[in-house]
């Protein structure tokens, strides 16, 4: 057992969209569906899922080599 109190956290997988752009995308779709309240959780699924959707769209445009 180690008492390293400065260890670093585990990285994020690859796959990981971060914290903040999914933040940013929950928020554009809130505005544009005028503010509704209480669609918080919502809006945060649809912009992961979209961003989630982007990603794959990029990497198979890419190919699988590159």
């Amino acid at each position: 057992m180690s008492d390293d109190k400065t260890a670093s956290p585990p990285a994020p997988a690859p796959d990981t969209i971060p914290f903040e752009q999914i933040r940013e995308r929950a928020y554009e779709l809130w505005e544009r569906n005028h503010r509704p309240e209480g669609f918080e959780i919502e809006f945060w699924l649809l912009a992961e899922r979209e961003l989630r959707k982007e990603r794959a769209r990029r990497a198979a445009a890419n190919g699988p080599g590159a």
